[in-house]
């Protein structure tokens, strides 16, 4: 062989080049064990915690804290106290009034939104606490006397001195909730056994309906629209019972299909069976297989109440005919009926759906190109939701019953990436740990002083879980954006609502007293501005009222910069095992009134 150079390539020269490397490569080695042994003398002066101060994580050290300016925001001008940003009466010109498509949600736009504080109405005061709230609340928090006014014969709420008083009456419960549920409950074994758990009121009045489930362990949400002067919604959530702005429509209810147990509507006004009886579809929807539909009122006792509903005994009939033969079409049988109350189940029987394949078959079947579960902005269709076959322990006959199924893992948990009974059992025990902590740095969780809660981005409902035994209730919100595990949060026996926490909570101001949070601007700042969250945090927390926000150690500080330019006070905490990543901010919204007002 020859160099490139064309002169010969020796032997000699190849070995006359190694000897000198391995000279050197000796020398190395034996310094690196001389430095090796004087590291290992030392090695007793090093403390392990002196290493983690000194080399950060990479992500810690990759992404330094969001730091935003200092902000003070200004008070709303006093119109606004009582200001439902979605259901606003000021828009609701702009809307058709087709099946009231105007009371439904709509959103301002961005540049319309209003960056200030709402003012509490004159006068306001703490709310009662839980449970004198049940039956009395104060005026000057709820000062709206029309619906006084207007059902003083029905006996739904009396205004006594600085008081609202709620006798607990109501447009077919003359003699009290009290005896109608007990009636309801005759017509209905299951009320009593923990087998009916979760309950939705549509057209709640005062709920005072809701409100006497709870003595019986049933968690009910009281349904009613923004109403220019009832503000019914406000009256339920001021006594400390479960309420959502809401009406079936155009639009799905924000639930998952196959959620409650039961539902319920007491002369709601609400059309049946006209449309097609679409809003029956809904109501089809959301009830789990084997649920109960409780009807009092119109056309119901017919025979005998008809003259005082300015109509003829033949139209009555015709009008209790016609919605029977919809609810059969739909797979429901009357279970009972008694007085001024009918109840109907739906089957759980899949077979039952199999008529609607037939072509000249009314409601027909929806197509799979549908999802059963999505109800945020989503049209309602003149179509029956037919449960999955493949769900065998969802139906409410094969759920175990309450408190049980509180901790057991739902069949439809595999639904989820991810999701299994090992996986519920860890997010159900976490938050036990999580709970115990939280209530160490906030006394007031687990006594009256906390009553509406609001967990603003759950998983499968842990927090509230570990909260159940306490006095108090939980909303449940899962994001739209999110997966979906609000099915699951119903199938334990919880409640909950879908929603877009870039857009306003369909509830009235000043309506929770707790409102927790965990990653949830880690998991949507890249879609909503944290400024827009927190302003919308704020009008629904009552005066007094706290906040547990669960976040990375990138928000923490600027979340506290925007709640200190709300009023807020807020300190920083670490977490249950004090990791560093996240981090507890604990605030406390303060009681101010407009300058506006004496």
């Amino acid at each position: 062989m020859k160099h490139k150079d064309g002169k010969p390539f020796s032997q000699h020269d190849k070995s006359s080049k190694i000897v000198p490397m391995t000279i050197m490569l000796v020398v190395l080695c034996g310094f690196s064990f001389y430095l090796g042994g004087i590291f290992c003398s030392e090695k007793n002066k090093i403390k392990a915690t002196d290493v983690t101060k000194a080399i950060p994580s990479p992500k810690e050290s990759a992404v330094a804290p969001l730091q935003i300016k200092s902000v003070s925001f200004p008070e709303c001008s006093s119109e606004y106290q009582d200001y439902t940003p979605c259901t606003d009466p000021r828009r609701w010109k702009k809307y058709g009034l087709h099946r009231l498509t105007f009371m439904e949600r709509h959103c301002p736009p961005v540049f319309e939104r209003k960056e200030c504080l709402i003012p509490p109405p004159g006068g306001y005061k703490p709310p009662i606490r839980w449970p004198k709230s049940r039956d009395e609340c104060w005026y000057r928090n709820v000062p709206y006397d029309w619906i006084n006014k207007q059902k003083s014969n029905q006996n739904w709420l009396r205004k006594e001195g600085e008081k609202f008083l709620f006798p607990g009456g109501g447009t077919m419960f003359p003699r009290g909730v009290g005896a109608y549920v007990d009636l309801m409950q005759d017509l209905i074994p299951e009320l009593k056994d923990g087998t009916v758990r979760t309950a939705i009121d549509t057209g709640c009045g005062v709920a005072s309906w809701g409100g006497d489930l709870l003595d019986r362990g049933i968690l009910t949400v009281s349904l009613a629209p923004r109403d220019n002067h009832e503000a019914q919604v406000q009256f339920a959530l001021e006594r400390g019972i479960p309420a959502i702005l809401g009406i079936i429509s155009t639009q799905r209810l924000p639930f998952p299909s196959n959620s409650f147990d039961m539902a319920h509507c007491s002369r709601c006004l609400i059309p049946w069976a006209e449309f097609g009886g679409i809003y029956l579809l809904e109501i089809h929807r959301i009830l789990r297989p084997g649920g109960f539909w409780v009807l009092s009122g119109p056309p119901v006792n017919y025979e005998n109440r008809w003259r005082g509903w300015n109509t003829t005994v033949e139209e009555q009939r015709s009008d209790y005919e016609k919605l029977h033969e919809l609810l059969t079409s739909m797979c429901f049988k009357l279970y009972n009926k008694k007085d001024d109350i009918a109840v109907w189940q739906k089957s759980s029987d899949n077979s039952c759906y199999s008529q609607l394949s037939n072509p000249d078959a009314y409601p027909p079947k929806c197509d799979d190109s549908l999802e059963p579960d999505s109800a945020w902005y989503t049209p309602l269709r003149p179509c029956v939701v037919v449960p999955r076959p493949k769900l065998k322990k969802s139906d409410l006959d094969s759920m175990p019953k309450w408190p049980e199924r509180l901790h057991v893992a739902p069949e439809r948990i595999s639904d989820l990436h991810g999701g299994s009974a090992s996986t519920f059992k860890h997010d159900d025990s976490k938050w036990q740990v999580r709970v115990k902590h939280y209530k160490k740095l906030l006394p007031a969780l687990g006594t009256e002083k906390i009553r509406n809660v609001m967990d603003m981005n759950t998983i499968y409902g842990g927090f509230a879980a570990a909260v159940v035994d306490d006095p108090l209730w939980v909303m449940n919100v899962v994001s739209s954006f999110a997966a979906n595990t609000l099915a699951v949060v119903y199938d334990r026996g919880l409640i909950g609502a879908y929603h877009d926490w870039c857009e306003a909570f369909s509830t009235y101001p000043r309506t929770y007293d707790l409102l927790h949070l965990d990653g949830l601007f880690t998991a949507e700042s890249n879609r909503c501005e944290m400024k827009h969250v927190l302003l919308e945090m704020d009008r629904i927390l009552r005066p007094g009222g706290y906040a547990v926000i669960r976040e990375s150690v990138y928000f923490v500080d600027a979340i506290s910069t925007v709640a200190k330019g709300m009023r807020w006070g807020c300190r920083k905490e670490n977490t249950e095992y004090g990791v560093g990543k996240e981090k507890l901010l604990i605030c406390q919204k303060k009681l101010w009134y407009s300058s506006n007002q004496s």
